[in-house]
């Protein structure tokens, strides 16, 4: 009798995710910690990724990492790793770093596209997207002072 692998539904959130990142040339994602699946499949799909974290960890290959605090950044007249990106992303982020993370997004230009811990919701204005086993916020840039 054959063993069936029923695809996990991370499986499914990641390839979502990288199937709506990768319209992007030049991405960050913001916390990867060590889950750097959609990382990794961005740079294998030729997106120039950049991963930052407060923590040395390691990244796959073709991910550049940058140790990083988006907290400082945000009132951080240098955007550093953040400059010149068309997006920046984050997984199961925290609230306390919404508000920072959409503030060096505005300030770079790009986009800010993430999920949340749990059930919490955004506490910045946002757009939600539906996606397999998950939703994804996209940081309403038109409310709010820029820089």
């Amino acid at each position: 009798m054959a063993l069936h692998k029923y695809p996990d539904v991370r499986d499914f959130l990641r390839d979502a995710l990288v199937t709506r990142l990768r319209e992007y040339d030049r991405v960050v994602e913001v916390g990867v910690g060590r889950a750097s699946s959609v990382a990794a499949e961005l740079a294998a799909h030729g997106v120039d990724v950049t991963a930052v974290d407060v923590y040395d960890v390691p990244v796959p290959e073709g991910v550049r990492f940058v140790r990083d605090d988006v907290v400082a950044r945000a009132d951080d007249p240098e955007l550093g790793p953040y400059e010149g990106v068309d997006a920046i992303y984050a997984l199961n982020i925290p609230v306390e770093l919404h508000a920072p993370t959409a503030r060096v997004a505005r300030r770079a230009g790009a986009e800010f596209l993430f999920t949340t811990l749990g059930f919490d919701e955004p506490s910045i204005p946002v757009r939600r997207e539906s996606i397999p086993g998950d939703t994804l916020y996209v940081a309403d840039d038109a409310p709010g002072p820029r820089g």
